[in-house]
């Protein structure tokens, strides 16, 4: 896959190991105290319960705090730099931490796990403002893919390396001189990250945790879909946390197993995400593929109900092993359903993480991953509230908060989706373009970035507009005759999109007219506009006469034209070939379509011959 190429890079590898050694040496310091609490004999039952909840809380309580005082940093000052600071200060902490274990003195073990989660809340906003400076584009969403993988196996490791040091003869040295040399790296690892651009020098900071939050928190509102992207990650990380809480008690109060088995369920999830994270860079394109978030979120809906009736099979026996419960097929339904409720998580969040720094206003993008990562802590305590409340409080069981977990995610995904239609219009665009269509796409850095433009295609079938979304980097305007966009249901979806209708002069010169002026402001804002200059689809197969109604709109917007051909698409269900569209079974699935664009016309040379002898040159060529 194309995101491993980025760990022989110097603008990805240093920074990947260096938050992955982060994230590995905190697990491991926060799970070596658990056991400490829970086994070391110095607390009652009841205590001890409660000494693990305050280390929880110690944890996660900087990143209340702190997130939007780091996200100030991270704007003001160059990157690189302030990294290293925060990994000499890790090297610092866990020095602290070494002379606790030594003296196993649970209270300063206390203080150096808020410590720990002081420099995490600080280094978070730091760390993915970073990517969209060090990465190109085409390569932001492989580099979240990586990260987040990185993140969840560093987690598993630093889990299960707590377990198995814990029970050696020499734990505490082996843990000491463990959590030490790991944060060595992690500085060695930082001091190759290239420097960067600061977001906004000139920012005065805000030391008062309290008004900042308030603050960053409203700052990252502006943005609408930026913000519903948060709590959409946030419920990522509630769903997550929920998970990664009741599998070890599930595992062991449930299933009857043994701690292999416990081991076995978070390397099954931990792994499945990694999974799912690397997943998305190929089925994306190399783009931030939107339509892969409700794709997520049906998946982690569909396999979680199921995990609860797979959950009604499984075959229970006490203190049974990893082997005898591999042995038995109703237990692999249900290890499958985990493994999928996961790839589906990282299917769902990486496109989201990359979709809040991509659209982020570059001089306050860290202030707003700052947000996020206050947002994803709030939603992980939550998760915590929920399960004792539903568990403890109302007596349901495990697999049955698991249930009702997936079912809320429906609800959530639901409200999201209809908040953003973006997001399931790319969905929507995405499904077609890899289920029925294998499409192709050439010369198409022919479009401009930023900017207005037309573009102007040939018009074979009834998915045309459809395909040329799929592929374009930018939204796009249709022009489309008012029949097809007030077509019944169909019509919402191009609502949505803000198709733009028209006819013809002699049929309703005032929908004539309003189309022209629609087109004009889309244009004005530094849109692109898409028109289909036959002005219907083709009956034969071959380009109708282009109308001039190109010429007037250049003549009104003198902007740049993007000729472009479709090709492969005659024949489908959705073209005029052997009958009209839609009236015949579909003969072809994912067959190959190709997209193909021309140089960019300038508005002096537009005329409609001339673009339509572009076009039909562009589809001539082999």
């Amino acid at each position: 896959m194309n995101q491993f190429r980025l760990m022989t890079t110097r603008r990805f590898l240093p920074f990947f190991l260096t938050q992955a050694l982060g994230a590995f040496n905190d697990n491991l310091f926060k799970n070596v105290l658990l056991l400490m609490i829970a086994f070391s004999g110095l607390y009652s039952q009841q205590a001890g319960v409660a000494m693990v909840n305050l280390a929880a809380g110690l944890f996660i309580l900087p990143f209340f705090l702190l997130s939007p005082i780091g996200g100030q940093l991270a704007d003001k000052y160059e990157k690189s730099a302030l990294i290293r600071r925060l990994k000499l200060a890790e090297i610092a902490i866990m020095a602290a931490g070494a002379l606790a274990l030594y003296l196993q003195y649970v209270p300063g073990l206390l203080a150096v796990l808020f410590l720990m989660g002081a420099q995490s809340a600080l280094f978070g906003p730091v760390k993915f403002s970073l990517m969209p400076q060090q990465l190109r584009e085409h390569e932001l969403v492989g580099g979240n893919a990586m990260v987040e993988m990185g993140t969840f196996v560093a987690i598993l490791g630093g889990t299960v390396t707590a377990g198995l040091l814990f029970s050696s003869e020499h734990a505490t040295m082996l843990v000491m001189g463990l959590i030490l040399g790991l944060a060595g790296l992690g500085y060695l690892s930082s001091r190759a990250i290239p420097a960067t651009q600061a977001g906004e020098p000139a920012l005065t900071v805000n030391w008062n945790p309290l008004t900042q939050l308030v603050r960053t928190i409203r700052q990252a509102r502006r943005n609408r879909t930026v913000f519903l992207s948060i709590l959409a990650i946030s419920w990522f990380w509630f769903i997550g946390a929920t998970y990664l809480t009741q599998l070890p008690h599930f595992a062991r109060d449930v299933l009857g197993g043994n701690p292999q088995l416990v081991t076995l369920l978070l390397t099954v999830f931990s792994v499945g995400i990694a999974c799912g994270s690397l997943v998305c860079e190929k089925l994306s394109g190399g783009q931030v593929e939107l339509g892969l978030i409700p794709l997520g979120a049906i998946g982690i809906s569909v396999f979680g109900i199921d995990l609860y009736f797979a959950g009604q099979q499984v075959v229970v026996a006490q203190n049974v092993g990893v082997m005898a419960f591999l042995s038995t097929g109703e237990n692999l339904r249900l290890l499958f359903d985990l493994a999928m409720v996961s790839v589906f998580g990282g299917v769902y969040v990486v496109p989201l993480n990359a979709l809040i720094q991509q659209r982020s206003d570059a001089r306050s993008r860290a202030r707003t991953i700052a947000a996020n990562n206050v947002m994803n802590a709030l939603l992980m305590v939550l998760s915590a509230l929920v399960s004792v409340v539903l568990i403890n409080g109302l007596g349901l069981s495990v697999l049955q908060l698991f249930l009702v977990v997936a079912v809320v995610n429906i609800a959530v995904a639901c409200y999201v989706f209809s908040q953003v239609h973006e997001f399931l219009l790319r969905f929507l665009v995405w499904s077609l373009t890899h289920v029925m269509y294998r499409v192709k796409h050439t010369q198409l850095s022919h479009i401009p970035e930023e900017g207005p433009a037309v573009l102007v295609c040939n018009h074979v079938s009834y998915v045309d507009a459809l395909l040329i979304a799929g592929v374009s980097r930018r939204p796009v305007r249709f022009v489309m005759d008012k029949d097809i966009a007030n077509l019944p249901l169909v019509k919402y979806f191009f609502t949505w999109i803000k198709a733009i209708p028209i006819c013809a002069h002699g049929k309703s010169p005032k929908i004539y007219h309003q189309a022209f002026e629609a087109i004009s402001e889309a244009l004005e804002q530094g849109e692109l506009v898409c028109i289909f200059p036959e002005g219907k689809l083709t009956r034969t197969g071959e380009m109708n006469e282009f109308k001039k109604g190109i010429e007037l709109i250049i003549s009104r917007n003198p902007v740049p034209v993007v000729p472009m051909a479709l090709k492969g698409i005659w024949g489908s269900f959705f073209s005029h070939r052997h009958g009209r569209a839609f009236s015949k079974l579909p003969r072809r699935f994912w067959s190959k379509v190709e997209i193909v664009a021309a140089p960019k016309v300038a508005p002096d040379a537009v005329t409609a011959l001339g673009l339509q002898k572009k076009v039909q040159r562009l589809l001539s060529t082999v």
